[in-house]
């Protein structure tokens, strides 16, 4: 069923790549607008986030806030077959502007790594496949439970050099390397840690059980920390990136403080384009109480 599963994913990954942008946003869309409407467990998850982190909207507010993010989210569904499977000159031609990249240049400038922190906010294909047309990379990487969907993935995100770090002891080490040679690391910042290997920091006034491994990073190797991410851009026009200087209470060595800096910098990325952000992941699925949220 697996191996089924599997082939399925990548005949319709290869069936989006066919289409124009335009079109692959349309159909995600159109699914992601299903989904809102099916009230199913992708729009009851997203709700709850919503309720939880923006207490003081209305419930009109939140109901739009969710519907957008259903929407956003069906639209980076659409756009996998172009991250994925379109060559990256002309992915990275639907790239209509960057801003702030000068931050990570003058790191770099002066032999710092940078480790640039890419939350699930836009689309972070984009994001990472534009780092790899610039820079030195490597990604910390979670592989999917579909053997067929991973290889196909590590295949792409790696075509233009980056280096896929897996997060186990192997991919630290990896990590640090990069960092102390004045590379680049890319983190997603924002899934929920593994068991014992996290702390509770507020993220959007919540309660959120966040990775260690990034301040732990930051601290051992005085590496500056950057946020990015690519905006979608409305009409298809393609997509912008934004790079924005992280605190420097990151590179702290008490934990909770520099969690709380990493979740602050994220919450701010969120804030600029609340509906691009993936709002139907269980960021909160564990709570400090040991109960579990959803």
């Amino acid at each position: 069923m697996k191996h089924l599963k599997g082939w399925l994913s990548v005949s319709i990954l290869w069936l989006l790549a066919l289409l124009p942008l335009s079109l692959a946003q349309t159909l995600g869309g159109w699914i992601g607008r299903r989904a809102y409407k099916k009230r199913g467990k992708s729009y009851r998850i997203t709700r709850t986030n919503i309720d939880f982190c923006f207490p003081a909207l209305t419930d009109g507010q939140k109901e739009a806030l969710s519907e957008a993010s259903l929407i956003e989210t069906g639209k980076m569904a659409g756009e996998l077959g172009m991250s994925w499977l379109w060559r990256p000159e002309r992915v990275m031609a639907k790239v209509a502007g960057v801003c702030g990249e000068e931050v990570v240049e003058d790191a770099l400038k002066q032999g710092r790594g940078v480790i640039v922190i890419g939350p699930h906010l836009g689309n972070w294909e984009v994001l990472g496949l534009y780092l790899s047309t610039r820079y030195t990379l490597t990604s910390m990487y979670r592989p999917p439970k579909i053997e067929l969907m991973d290889r196909l993935i590590r295949k792409k995100r790696a075509r233009l050099g980056a280096k896929l770090a897996p997060a186990s002891v192997k991919g630290v080490r990896m990590a640090m390397k990069s960092l102390k040679a004045g590379e680049v690391l890319g983190i997603l910042p924002d899934q929920e840690a593994d068991s014992g290997s996290g702390v509770f920091a507020p993220f959007f006034g919540q309660d959120a059980y966040t990775m260690k491994l990034l301040p732990q990073l930051a601290a051992q190797t005085g590496a500056v920390v950057v946020s990015a991410y690519a905006r979608r851009l409305p009409g298809a026009k393609g997509f912008e990136i934004i790079f924005h200087k992280a605190p420097e209470q990151i590179n702290e060595k008490d934990l909770l403080r520099a969690a709380t800096a990493m979740n602050s910098e994220v919450e701010y990325c969120v804030r600029q384009i609340p509906e691009q952000y993936q709002w139907e992941y269980k960021r909160f699925q564990h709570r400090p109480d040991g109960g579990r949220m959803y």
